[in-house]
């Protein structure tokens, strides 16, 4: 890959409850079709909906890829909006995975700090996109479970260069395609806030 390209992980999820295909998958999949920009390398990878394999796969990822940014993409099942969330919490992950366990000790990193906030400033990237045709807003509790889970792992291995994206259920409206076009969008302006970003 040519040194001026920046390399950016982008994560939905597998198989969950009423969903064969993860709203979230579907929309990182639309996301790869447009791509992001002709400098940007995009690594999408589908993780299951199970602690410690989606731990493991993760881990590798970090440090087999090596990207300057990871976006892991989940579905809010109770949204009409994108939401984006701020930060991640190390404990209280009593519901059980697709394989019916929680992750040991109920947490992700065990030591771990109990929050961890990624450096993209969220709040910012929902005040330049406003008034835009995505409904957007900003959160600090992406909801104690896989995605959660996945977002403070990614957090911890990536020095903080990540963030989470909750996208709406398709019966909320909004199409895939108007879904990845809008993930674009949220990608291109994460990467800028990371420019800028104290490290």
């Amino acid at each position: 890959m040519d040194s001026d390209t920046q390399l950016v992980l982008v994560t939905g999820f597998g198989p969950f409850r009423q969903y064969v295909m993860n709203p979230s998958w579907a929309a990182v999949q639309e996301l790869k079709k447009l791509g992001v920009g002709e400098n940007v390398g995009l690594v999408t990878v589908e993780l299951p909906v199970h602690y410690q394999r989606a731990r493991e796969l993760l881990t590798r990822l970090w440090e087999t890829q090596e990207p300057q940014l990871a976006v892991h993409v989940g579905v809010a099942t109770g949204s009409k909006v994108i939401v984006l969330e701020q930060c991640a919490r190390n404990r209280g992950y009593t519901d059980c995975d697709v394989g019916g366990c929680c992750p040991p000790g109920n947490c992700c990193v065990e030591g771990g700090p109990d929050t961890l906030e990624s450096l993209v400033n969220m709040r910012a990237i929902c005040k330049r996109l406003s008034g835009r045709d995505i409904g957007i807003i900003h959160s600090r509790d992406a909801g104690r479970y896989l995605c959660d889970y996945v977002y403070y792992v990614s957090l911890h291995h990536g020095n903080r260069k990540a963030g989470f994206i909750h996208v709406p259920p398709p019966s909320s409206g909004p199409t895939v395609a108007s879904l990845g076009k809008a993930l674009q969008l949220i990608v291109r302006e994460m990467l800028a806030d990371l420019e800028t970003a104290p490290h």
